[in-house]
């Protein structure tokens, strides 16, 4: 019998916001952020406002009397005495009512998030063209701030509440970072069930763990331990799993096999994980529960709420499987030593290098790959580690040729009383082809390799020093390439044209003949020598990056290949269409060189 589990994390995005907040800079109080205010108002006891406030902070500091009060007012002339309403109206040292009512309705819930120092927490996130609360944290939801609620709403309903943006990429990496975790140590088959859940297949393995309701509560002490507030439901299907973590009344619930159908029943129709119409839908025809929609026949029914509401009902109660994509652990290559006693020459850290690089070799072998980029990782005997890293530009497992990349990095790791521990990890590898391997399988080791020399021009100056030339999105052919290190991998490069030699910048050209508005230039000076063109190929038009800045909006070249009378052959390029003169000057430049 298939066990699913379904964890369920229901304020994961406040909560790993508030652990980020445990290792930032401290946020400064709301009263360091206010701006002073002038406690002493003058002579006058009428505010700068205008308005008489009897609960204003500066009548609150002096503490009057009503008495007082009174013959303060009735000093004041007619024009400037308060009216009756003003008199009558709730002070603001008094506490409002509406807050009073929802302090009340919360319970401890506020007065424990203010012992922990915790301020109510609420993330704002746009949807459509609105911005609304998508998560909030259980103080503020004790203020009524709740998950769909309006920003500008919220905001005005508490002025005080924490509002931050909602960052939806950094909770789907915490989710993936987790569900590789429960790969490691829960479940082989765990996937990620968006946006605050995991999935995890229990079958099998629950042993493992102590059993089901064992393994339940250990789940949740670890959340708990990461600072996650959580929910686990164990049943037959993950649709069931899923319901129960979200809608039980239990933090933890564990359905006995073969009881799906009586555990979900009780369940809203929400349940089911329906989209906004099926709900709607189902509130309009009368249905609650799950209970509602099971002696409904299911054509009915699928007229009235879609075929995707019986499809979710299926799977929830097993008619329909529902397969779960796990994860991949994906382990990058690596190999370890571990010696007997500590080592700190560089004879004897060369030699665990050979060593550790002859076993890489054969677990690269095995898996048909080549490594890019290799990491040394050496622990000291006093708990320290010191770590080197090498890249190539090629794919490979030639061993002799890392080590002698490795060898150059051996100044830089510190033994200090001793090295005893060594690691190393390929974590770029790339499929090796035979072609890469035919000189080594032929035994030909006089075959010159570009790729090695680099290797090492890179390991030796550093590889800022070196570098290739790679492809950059851009229109403009200036801007379309960029410098990039050698050990990277390369990109791909468009099928356009382009000379060998790309000038950096374009160089004027002078005396140019040419008929507008389509002909290659007919002659031309460059550099102090003359050109006659024998023959020409163009124009291939290229438009400014209008998106840049205001003065490539109209901006317009038109690029020529030309060719000399002496064979020389460039690519020129005339600023302009030649019919608007708003698209540029109708000046000449040089650009390039072809081979």
């Amino acid at each position: 019998m298939r066990r699913v589990v379904s964890l369920f994390l229901p304020f994961l995005p406040i909560e790993r916001l508030r652990r980020q907040e445990r290792f930032a800079t401290p946020r400064p109080s709301a009263a360091a952020l206010q701006l002073p205010v002038d406690d002493d108002p003058g002579a006058c006891s009428v505010p700068r406002g205008g308005g008489w406030r009897p609960g204003a902070r500066w009548a609150r500091e002096e503490a009057r009397s009503r008495a007082e009060v009174e013959e303060q007012i009735a000093s004041l002339p007619l024009h400037a005495q308060p009216p009756i309403r003003e008199l009558g109206r709730r002070s603001e040292a008094a506490e409002h009512p509406f807050k009073r009512q929802a302090a009340q309705a919360a319970g401890g819930a506020i007065h424990a998030a203010q012992t922990a120092g915790a301020v109510p927490l609420a993330l704002v996130g746009k949807v459509g063209r609105r911005e609304e609360i998508v998560a909030a944290c259980p103080a503020a939801r004790a203020l009524g701030i709740t998950v769909g609620m309006a920003a500008t709403h919220a905001r005005a309903l508490v002025s005080d509440l924490d509002f931050r943006p909602a960052e939806p990429e950094g909770d789907a990496a915490l989710l993936d970072r987790l569900a590789l975790f429960g790969v490691r140590h829960w479940s082989p088959v765990v996937a990620v069930s968006p946006p605050d859940g995991l999935w995890l297949d229990l079958t099998g393995c629950d042993h493992l763990h102590g059993g089901e309701a064992r393994f339940c509560h250990r789940l949740l002490a670890f959340c708990r331990r990461a600072g996650f507030t959580a929910r686990v439901a164990i049943a037959d299907t993950p649709g069931a799993a899923h319901a129960l973590a979200r809608f039980g009344r239990e933090d933890i619930a564990v359905v006995p096999a073969g009881g799906t159908l009586e555990a979900v029943a009780p369940l809203p129709v929400a349940a089911l994980r329906l989209a906004g119409g099926a709900l709607a839908a189902a509130r309009k025809f009368g249905f609650e529960t799950i209970a509602d929609l099971l002696p409904v026949a299911r054509g009915p029914l699928a007229r009235r709420l879609g075929l995707a509401t019986i499809n979710r009902l299926d799977q929830a109660l097993g008619a329909t499987a529902e397969p779960i994509a796990g994860c991949e652990d994906i382990a990058p290559p690596s190999v370890e030593r571990r010696l007997l006693e500590p080592i700190g020459t560089a004879e004897a850290i060369g030699q665990v290098m050979e060593d550790l690089l002859r076993d890489l070799a054969e677990v690269l072998q095995t898996r048909g790959l080549g490594a890019r980029s290799l990491r040394l990782i050496a622990l000291r005997i006093d708990g320290g580690e010191q770590m080197v890293a090498i890249g190539t530009s090629r794919p490979t497992r030639d061993a002799q040729h890392l080590l002698r990349l490795l060898k150059l990095r051996i100044e830089r790791i510190d033994p200090g009383m001793g090295l005893e521990q060594f690691r190393l990890i390929a974590p770029h590898t790339e499929p090796l082809a035979a072609e890469a391997l035919r000189a080594v399988l032929a035994g030909d080791t006089q075959v010159s390799d570009p790729a090695r020399l680099v290797d090492v021009v890179a390991g030796r100056i550093g590889p800022q020093a070196v570098f290739r030339l790679a492809p950059v999105e851009s229109h403009v052919p200036e801007r379309a390439v960029t410098r990039a290190s050698p050990v990277e991998k390369p990109g791909t490069w468009p099928s356009w044209r382009r000379p060998v030699r790309l000038f950096a910048r374009p160089e004027p050209l002078s005396r140019v003949i040419a008929l507008l508005p389509d002909q290659p230039p007919r002659r031309f000076e460059w550099r102090g020598q003359a050109h006659h063109v024998v023959a020409g190929d163009g124009p291939e038009r290229i438009h400014g990056e209008w998106w840049r800045r205001n003065a490539e909006v109209w901006a317009v070249r038109d690029y020529f290949r030309v060719e000399d009378d002496q064979g020389g052959r460039y690519w020129v390029f005339r600023r302009g269409d030649g019919i608007q003169s708003e698209t540029g000057d109708l000046s000449w430049w040089m650009h390039g060189v072809f081979a």
